[in-house]
Protein backbone atom coordinates (compact mmCIF):
# COMPACT_ATOMS: atom_id res chain seq x y z
CA UNK A 1 0.00 0.00 0.00
CA UNK A 2 1.56 3.56 -0.46
CA UNK A 3 1.75 6.18 1.81
CA UNK A 4 -0.67 8.45 1.27
CA UNK A 5 0.10 12.34 2.17
CA UNK A 6 -1.18 13.55 5.98
CA UNK A 7 -4.44 15.01 4.75
CA UNK A 8 -6.95 15.76 7.43
CA UNK A 9 -10.66 14.62 5.98
CA UNK A 10 -11.74 18.34 5.72
CA UNK A 11 -8.32 19.58 3.44
CA UNK A 12 -8.93 16.95 1.50
CA UNK A 13 -12.15 17.35 0.82
CA UNK A 14 -12.02 20.47 0.42
CA UNK A 15 -8.61 20.97 -1.86
CA UNK A 16 -9.00 18.29 -4.45
CA UNK A 17 -9.19 20.30 -7.35
CA UNK A 18 -9.60 19.77 -11.02
CA UNK A 19 -5.50 19.91 -12.06
CA UNK A 20 -4.98 20.58 -15.75
CA UNK A 21 -1.85 22.58 -15.84
CA UNK A 22 -0.32 21.63 -13.06
CA UNK A 23 -0.16 17.95 -14.55
CA UNK A 24 3.30 16.05 -14.88
CA UNK A 25 3.12 15.13 -18.54
CA UNK A 26 6.59 13.42 -18.27
CA UNK A 27 6.70 11.70 -15.50
CA UNK A 28 4.91 7.67 -15.62
CA UNK A 29 2.45 6.92 -13.54
CA UNK A 30 2.85 3.24 -12.23
CA UNK A 31 -0.51 0.95 -12.83
CA UNK A 32 -1.00 -0.34 -9.58
CA UNK A 33 -1.26 3.48 -8.36
CA UNK A 34 -4.34 3.78 -10.24
CA UNK A 35 -5.38 -0.16 -9.15
CA UNK A 36 -5.28 1.21 -5.27
CA UNK A 37 -7.36 4.45 -6.49
CA UNK A 38 -9.72 2.44 -7.88
CA UNK A 39 -10.31 -0.40 -5.29
CA UNK A 40 -11.06 3.08 -3.23
CA UNK A 41 -13.50 4.20 -5.35
CA UNK A 42 -14.98 0.46 -5.54
CA UNK A 43 -16.31 1.30 -1.66
CA UNK A 44 -18.77 4.20 -3.19
CA UNK A 45 -22.31 3.43 -3.27
CA UNK A 46 -24.82 2.80 -5.82
CA UNK A 47 -28.12 1.85 -6.29
CA UNK A 48 -29.66 -1.45 -5.21
CA UNK A 49 -25.84 -1.77 -5.05
CA UNK A 50 -25.81 -3.22 -8.23
CA UNK A 51 -22.07 -2.11 -8.33
CA UNK A 52 -22.33 -1.85 -12.54
CA UNK A 53 -19.26 0.52 -12.82
CA UNK A 54 -16.60 -0.54 -15.27
CA UNK A 55 -13.44 1.25 -15.75
CA UNK A 56 -11.40 1.64 -18.48
CA UNK A 57 -7.47 2.29 -18.10
CA UNK A 58 -5.80 4.05 -21.29
CA UNK A 59 -1.99 4.16 -21.32
CA UNK A 60 -1.29 3.31 -24.48
CA UNK A 61 -0.12 6.47 -26.25
CA UNK A 62 -1.84 6.14 -29.49
CA UNK A 63 -5.07 5.29 -27.95
CA UNK A 64 -4.83 8.38 -25.62
CA UNK A 65 -3.74 10.59 -28.77
CA UNK A 66 -6.95 9.48 -30.46
CA UNK A 67 -9.48 10.33 -27.63
CA UNK A 68 -7.54 13.78 -27.42
CA UNK A 69 -8.72 14.44 -30.86
CA UNK A 70 -11.88 13.93 -29.94
CA UNK A 71 -11.85 15.75 -27.14
CA UNK A 72 -10.68 19.21 -28.67
CA UNK A 73 -13.33 18.59 -31.46
CA UNK A 74 -15.58 18.85 -28.82
CA UNK A 75 -13.90 21.55 -26.81
CA UNK A 76 -14.08 23.91 -30.09
CA UNK A 77 -18.03 23.27 -30.64
CA UNK A 78 -18.60 23.96 -26.93
CA UNK A 79 -16.40 27.42 -27.30
CA UNK A 80 -18.46 27.89 -30.11
CA UNK A 81 -21.47 27.64 -28.85
CA UNK A 82 -21.49 30.69 -26.96
CA UNK A 83 -22.05 28.61 -23.18
CA UNK A 84 -18.31 27.79 -22.02
CA UNK A 85 -16.57 29.27 -18.47
CA UNK A 86 -15.08 32.12 -20.55
CA UNK A 87 -18.55 33.46 -21.61
CA UNK A 88 -20.34 33.65 -18.20
CA UNK A 89 -20.84 35.81 -14.74
CA UNK A 90 -19.33 38.91 -18.12
CA UNK A 91 -21.17 41.43 -15.34
CA UNK A 92 -19.48 40.18 -12.66
CA UNK A 93 -15.14 41.21 -12.82
CA UNK A 94 -14.18 39.30 -10.11
CA UNK A 95 -15.92 36.33 -11.43
CA UNK A 96 -15.44 36.63 -14.61
CA UNK A 97 -11.38 36.66 -14.28
CA UNK A 98 -11.87 32.86 -12.74
CA UNK A 99 -13.73 32.01 -15.82
CA UNK A 100 -11.16 33.08 -17.81
CA UNK A 101 -8.99 31.14 -16.00
CA UNK A 102 -10.60 28.15 -16.26
CA UNK A 103 -11.07 28.97 -19.59
CA UNK A 104 -7.26 28.71 -20.65
CA UNK A 105 -6.72 26.10 -18.04
CA UNK A 106 -9.08 23.95 -20.29
CA UNK A 107 -7.83 24.82 -23.72
CA UNK A 108 -4.09 23.80 -22.39
CA UNK A 109 -5.15 20.26 -20.88
CA UNK A 110 -7.05 19.25 -24.72
CA UNK A 111 -3.74 20.44 -26.15
CA UNK A 112 -1.79 18.40 -23.97
CA UNK A 113 -4.56 15.76 -23.28
CA UNK A 114 -2.87 12.88 -25.49
CA UNK A 115 0.38 13.52 -23.45
CA UNK A 116 -1.32 12.57 -20.16
CA UNK A 117 -0.50 9.65 -18.91
CA UNK A 118 -2.90 7.74 -17.88
CA UNK A 119 -6.77 8.54 -18.83
CA UNK A 120 -9.38 6.71 -16.51
CA UNK A 121 -12.72 6.50 -18.26
CA UNK A 122 -15.85 5.60 -15.53
CA UNK A 123 -17.85 3.74 -17.36
CA UNK A 124 -21.57 2.34 -16.22
CA UNK A 125 -23.69 -0.75 -17.36
CA UNK A 126 -27.31 -0.33 -18.19
CA UNK A 127 -29.62 -2.59 -15.98
CA UNK A 128 -31.86 -2.54 -19.03
CA UNK A 129 -29.86 -2.69 -21.74
CA UNK A 130 -30.56 1.13 -22.10
CA UNK A 131 -31.20 4.50 -21.16
CA UNK A 132 -34.19 5.03 -18.95
CA UNK A 133 -36.94 7.31 -19.61
CA UNK A 134 -37.85 10.19 -16.84
CA UNK A 135 -35.09 10.69 -14.25
CA UNK A 136 -31.32 9.11 -14.88
CA UNK A 137 -30.15 10.16 -11.31
CA UNK A 138 -30.51 6.96 -9.81
CA UNK A 139 -27.86 5.58 -13.06
CA UNK A 140 -25.45 7.99 -12.87
CA UNK A 141 -25.99 8.52 -8.80
CA UNK A 142 -24.23 4.59 -9.36
CA UNK A 143 -21.10 5.74 -10.82
CA UNK A 144 -20.00 9.33 -10.21
CA UNK A 145 -19.46 9.34 -6.20
CA UNK A 146 -16.79 6.86 -7.22
CA UNK A 147 -15.40 8.75 -9.65
CA UNK A 148 -15.37 11.05 -7.10
CA UNK A 149 -13.60 8.97 -4.73
CA UNK A 150 -11.08 7.99 -7.22
CA UNK A 151 -10.20 11.77 -7.40
CA UNK A 152 -9.81 11.79 -3.72
CA UNK A 153 -7.80 8.71 -3.25
CA UNK A 154 -5.50 10.00 -6.18
CA UNK A 155 -4.82 13.03 -4.29
CA UNK A 156 -3.89 11.50 -0.89
CA UNK A 157 -1.30 10.07 -3.13
CA UNK A 158 0.34 12.59 -5.03
CA UNK A 159 -1.88 12.06 -8.43
CA UNK A 160 -3.67 15.48 -10.20
CA UNK A 161 -7.27 14.41 -12.05
CA UNK A 162 -9.43 16.87 -13.54
CA UNK A 163 -13.33 15.93 -13.69
CA UNK A 164 -13.99 16.19 -17.54
CA UNK A 165 -16.89 15.13 -19.82
CA UNK A 166 -16.12 16.92 -23.08
CA UNK A 167 -15.12 13.87 -25.00
CA UNK A 168 -18.70 12.59 -24.78
CA UNK A 169 -20.01 14.58 -27.92
CA UNK A 170 -17.62 11.54 -29.66
CA UNK A 171 -19.09 9.14 -27.15
CA UNK A 172 -20.23 6.44 -30.43
CA UNK A 173 -16.76 7.08 -31.58
CA UNK A 174 -14.91 6.69 -28.41
CA UNK A 175 -16.96 3.64 -27.47
CA UNK A 176 -15.95 2.14 -31.27
CA UNK A 177 -12.48 2.88 -30.23
CA UNK A 178 -12.30 1.42 -27.03
CA UNK A 179 -14.57 -2.07 -27.83
CA UNK A 180 -17.28 -0.90 -25.31
CA UNK A 181 -19.97 -3.16 -25.14
CA UNK A 182 -23.74 -1.61 -26.47
CA UNK A 183 -25.16 -1.44 -22.77
CA UNK A 184 -22.35 0.43 -20.59
CA UNK A 185 -22.21 4.22 -21.33
CA UNK A 186 -19.89 6.44 -20.28
CA UNK A 187 -19.71 9.11 -17.53
CA UNK A 188 -16.73 10.88 -16.70
CA UNK A 189 -13.20 10.86 -18.23
CA UNK A 190 -10.37 11.59 -15.66
CA UNK A 191 -6.75 12.67 -16.91
CA UNK A 192 -4.63 11.61 -14.29
CA UNK A 193 -0.64 12.46 -13.54
CA UNK A 194 1.57 13.64 -10.53
CA UNK A 195 0.63 17.11 -9.82
CA UNK A 196 3.52 19.97 -9.62
CA UNK A 197 3.86 21.86 -6.36
CA UNK A 198 1.46 21.43 -3.42
CA UNK A 199 -0.24 24.85 -3.15
CA UNK A 200 -3.76 23.52 -3.67
CA UNK A 201 -6.55 25.39 -1.57
CA UNK A 202 -10.18 25.74 -1.34
CA UNK A 203 -11.59 27.66 -4.03
CA UNK A 204 -13.82 30.40 -4.20
CA UNK A 205 -17.51 30.15 -3.63
CA UNK A 206 -20.56 31.97 -3.74
CA UNK A 207 -21.86 32.04 0.10
CA UNK A 208 -23.54 28.99 1.22
CA UNK A 209 -26.33 31.56 2.52
CA UNK A 210 -27.20 32.07 -0.88
CA UNK A 211 -28.29 28.47 -2.14
CA UNK A 212 -29.61 27.27 1.34
CA UNK A 213 -33.13 26.63 1.98
CA UNK A 214 -34.57 25.13 5.07
CA UNK A 215 -37.84 23.40 4.71
CA UNK A 216 -39.11 25.00 1.84
CA UNK A 217 -37.37 27.53 -0.88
Amino acid sequence: MTTTRPLSTDELLTTTRTVRKRLDLTRPVPLELVRECLEIALQAPSGSNRQGWHWIVITEPEIREQIAAYYRRSLESYYNSGSSAASLYADDPERAEVQRRVSDSSRHLAEHMGEVPVLVLGCIKLPTGKLPEGSQASLWGSLLPAAWSYMLAARARGLGTAWTTLHLGYEREVSDLLGLPEDVRQGVLLPTAYYTGDTFQPAPRAPLDEVLHINHW
